[in-house]
């Protein structure tokens, strides 16, 4: 482990930026050196209202930021759109990104691989951050290779931008890996109204809630002769993912590669 990890924060006035702020300040081998912020560039964050005294620089723009500002990580907790600007910025500029934002498709991944190993930096792209989260993920996947029915329900609050979450998706994709091919079902079935069996992934469905009074929630629900088994996660509160964002940050330091999902850099 580094002794003293430089961090930018992209994303600071979030509901997971704030938590990531009293992470990075809380933690006594991380260096909190800037975060970013379009809207109070050029400020502290101690100017920027119920944020906390930390004489901390505030850029407006990525590259004067990655330019001017002396860092080894980049967290950030933004949206997919400004995440995947600043990742590509970040590694232009040899820091280490840490992207909790989902919306990634195969081909960015594997073009922002390439060129993480031709910089020999790491870096994370984590759909979640919860370590719950990451070890429903892997039970779910254990037991699919045992059901072949299933069906993910993803609850998330009604400010969630993205349907279906990326830890859905992440889920389906690990139990395709292991799963026999089946599309589930009635072959005859009819949707009465469109959108009723939720989203398809190579046969699976995947249904999103949104709702008020939601944070993250996951249920992962498998059927078979006379049984069911159903694996679920709940996130009560957003500093149950500072963990995750804390492993993320000291594995990063260690990589040359990128690696997306925690589940990769969990032991």
């Amino acid at each position: 482990m580094n002794n003293n990890v430089r961090i930018i924060l992209a994303g600071p006035r979030g509901k997971m930026g704030r938590e990531a702020v009293d992470l990075i300040s809380n933690t006594s081998h991380f260096t909190f050196v800037a975060a970013l912020d379009h809207r109070y560039g050029g400020s502290s964050l101690k100017d920027i209202e119920g944020m906390p005294s930390l004489d901390v620089p505030v850029y407006g723009e990525a590259d004067t930021c990655f330019s001017e500002v002396e860092a080894d990580v980049l967290i950030d907790l933004t949206t997919p759109d400004v995440g995947r600007v600043h990742m590509d910025k970040a590694l232009d500029h040899y820091i280490r990104p840490v992207i909790g934002t989902t919306g990634f498709s195969d081909e960015d991944i594997e073009r922002i691989r390439a060129k993480a190993e031709e910089k020999a930096l790491g870096a994370i792209i984590a759909p979640n951050f919860a370590v719950g989260a990451i070890l429903m993920m892997k039970f779910s996947q254990m037991a699919a290779k045992y059901f072949q029915d299933v069906e993910i329900i993803e609850k998330h609050h009604d400010q969630k931008l993205d349907a279906p979450s990326g830890t859905a998706v992440k889920t389906a994709k690990l139990i395709d890996e292991v799963r026999e091919k089946k599309a589930q079902g009635h072959p005859e079935e009819k949707e009465e109204l469109a959108g009723a069996r939720g989203a398809d992934y190579e046969g699976m469905h995947i249904h999103s809630m949104r709702l008020p009074g939601l944070i993250a929630h996951q249920e992962v629900v498998f059927g078979g002769e006379g049984q069911t088994l159903t694996i679920q996660h709940d996130s009560m509160n957003r500093a149950s993912f500072m963990p995750g964002v804390r492993l993320a940050v000291d594995a990063v330091m260690q990589l040359d590669t990128l690696v997306y999902g925690l589940e990769n850099v969990m032991e």
